[in-house]
């Protein structure tokens, strides 16, 4: 597969035209005692196959947050549209469907209509937004990219636009004046440095995420893959890791604002449908909210 758009929904990768096998190098920063292990995770903020596992995603953090250091980077999916053509998308309406078709493969909602209304004209201001906010709280930055995401596959808002970034923004409760200022003056190079780590890592698409240990090895975990693919990566690497309990049903809203059906399916471990009827008995009892959008769900908790 040669297009980095056109996000191939049964080997679950969004690939960088032209780019190399992954080398599988391990990052060299220092790996914190009290966890064990680092992931390295390269993405972008409008990689389709990056939200299809958010299920897994989530779930991971829930149930191995406290062995695991996680690094978010930016691997630079779309640099520009004058310079993109590649695997028949040469311009934004050719993702427009196949961004729909994705949608259905991963039961993730996805409204492919902002590549037909108000295209994005690159990933890299997205991109280069997070790091910002990751100069200012890193937990906050991770919520801001969670909500950025909802919003171009969901609401099919274009997010290269300032004016959506900060509302993204503030509602991650990040200084949005000094973000505009880390952005401008820090966040460049902190995106650039990302992109030369990928390189140096040999990644090749998104999402690549890398398990790392105190020694160096590496176990690379590379597309949408299911749950216990991780699993399996984490335990060659920590074999005497354990999960931790978590909450689960409606408590899930104490851990994450907002849930898709799938997302609550997963965490939960019960088949889409059976999530879709817990949900639904949840917002007839006045306890979720949600918005219907990318022919799919968004469910958040009823403020009291």
């Amino acid at each position: 597969m040669s297009d980095a758009l056109f996000c191939d929904p049964i080997s679950g990768v969004c690939e960088i035209p032209g780019a190399g096998t992954p080398a599988g190098a391990a990052a060299a920063a220092a790996i914190p005692a009290d966890k064990p292990l680092r992931i390295v995770y390269f993405t972008d903020p409008i990689c389709s196959t990056c939200w299809g596992i958010e299920p897994q995603w989530r779930r991971l953090k829930l149930e191995y947050g406290h062995v695991l250091d996680i690094s978010y980077h930016m691997g630079g999916l779309l640099p520009s549209w004058k310079v993109y053509n590649s695997g028949g998308i040469s311009g934004p309406a050719d993702v427009a469907h196949h961004w729909e078709e994705v949608a259905v493969h991963y039961q993730m909602p996805i409204d492919g209509s902002v590549w037909l209304q108000d295209p994005p004209d690159s990933s890299f201001p997205p991109s280069r937004w997070f790091k910002a906010a990751q100069v200012q709280d890193t937990h906050k930055a991770v919520i801001f990219l969670r909500r950025l995401r909802e919003m171009i596959f969901m609401e099919a808002i274009n997010i290269t636009r300032t004016e959506e970034v900060l509302k993204a923004a503030a509602y991650a409760e990040l200084d949005t004046a000094q973000l505009e200022q880390d952005f401008a003056e820090t966040a460049p190079a902190l995106f650039e440095a990302d992109l030369q780590l990928r390189k140096e890592m040999g990644v090749r698409g998104f999402p690549s995420v890398f398990f790392v240990n105190a020694d160096g090895t590496s176990e690379l975990v590379y597309g949408a893959k299911p749950y216990q693919v991780f699993i399996t990566a984490l335990h060659k690497l920590l074999p005497a890791a354990q999960p931790r309990a978590y909450a689960k049903d409606i408590a899930l809203f104490s851990y994450f604002p907002t849930l898709t059906t799938k997302e609550y399916a997963v965490l939960n471990d019960m088949s889409f449908e059976a999530a879709y009827e817990a949900l639904e008995a949840f917002r007839a009892q006045g306890k979720v909210s949600v918005l219907e959008a990318g022919k799919g769900h968004l469910w958040r908790i009823t403020a009291d």
